[in-house]
């Protein structure tokens, strides 16, 4: 600003919801402490572009070390395995110029909400949907209940039927051949990611990931059958045992007060406003949910699936 050349752009390339924006809220307001003018300034002439990022990236293990050595001759303490699938959505928003993203495979957009939205409620809640419910039947990697056709009907019927119907348009992708892209990349065995990875800290992931599709269904009186047996799983599971009498990963910060409740009354979990907020307190969620989980007791996970894709 002193100097009176342009202003350049703040690119955001963390996995935050909304980065752009967060990085412009937080900089704004520590500019406005420091030097109001110049805030206004940053204000004006300076471009936070929003993006997103998707490739899923396990947990580095002993076993990847392993093979690292093994097939490379090199012994790396922290070797990242990924997939080959790799997306980075970006604002185009440079009024400065940018260099050439778009030769290199960045979609560049005018918005990236949209994309988000399809990433964080088909991808994202989607692990959670499997997750909870293949841990309870006695699963433990990703690949186990994505090449069973039960768990494979399940995901399908909770991204068609529930979350594709909160989304917005997103321009440049067919949901349906995304849905069947993400079945064939969770079901990739050579990643070997586990489910206990996908439900750490729950009661904040889904908040971000699930409930948002729930509480759009519950606006829009469509479906939560899915959405609901995924919540039921999640409070089985904070019980503390699956189905074959293993105890359940379960890591969360807020662990001792979620199994307290579900100890005293499962239905309590849906009052927990840290996690449900308001929308625990809906009627027809509240019945979902208790049918949910009398279906968990009375048939177990598979059979609890199996009746909801009857339905």
């Amino acid at each position: 600003r002193d100097a009176g050349i342009p202003a350049f752009t703040v690119m955001s390339c963390d996995n935050i919801q909304g980065n752009g924006h967060v990085a412009r809220a937080a900089l704004l307001g520590f500019a406005e402490r420091r030097d109001p003018e110049l805030a206004r300034w940053i204000a004006r002439n300076v471009s936070f572009p929003n993006s997103m990022v998707d490739r899923i990236t396990p947990v580095t293990t002993d076993d990847t070390r392993a093979a690292v050595a093994s097939e490379f001759g090199i012994r790396d303490r922290w070797p990242v395995r990924a997939e080959s699938f790799e997306q980075w959505v970006l604002e185009d928003a440079f009024p400065a110029g940018r260099p050439p993203f778009d030769e290199v495979g960045v979609q560049l957009v005018d918005d990236v909400e949209p994309y988000e939205l399809m990433k964080l409620r088909l991808l994202n809640a989607s692990h959670q949907a499997m997750s909870y419910l293949g841990i309870l039947s006695g699963a433990h990697y990703v690949h186990e209940v994505c090449t069973d056709d039960l768990f494979v009907s399940f995901l399908q019927g909770y991204m068609h039927d529930e979350a594709i119907p909160t989304l917005r348009p997103v321009p440049g992708i067919d949901l349906d051949a995304y849905c069947d892209q993400l079945i064939a990349r969770f079901g990739s065995e050579a990643i070997r990611d586990t489910l206990a990875r996908q439900v750490v800290d729950g009661s904040d992931r889904l908040p971000k990931f699930l409930l948002p599709v729930v509480r759009a269904q519950l606006d829009s009186g469509g479906r939560i059958d899915h959405a609901a047996l995924v919540l039921a799983g999640w409070s089985v599971f904070l019980e503390g045992r699956t189905e074959t009498g293993e105890e359940t990963p379960a890591v969360d910060s807020r662990l001792d007060d979620l199994r307290a409740i579900v100890a005293d009354d499962p239905m309590a979990l849906l009052d927990y406003a840290p996690v449900f907020g308001d929308v625990g307190q809906n009627p027809r969620l509240r019945e979902a949910y208790r049918a949910a989980r009398a279906s968990l007791a009375a048939h177990g996970a598979r059979g609890a699936i199996a009746r909801v894709i009857g339905a």
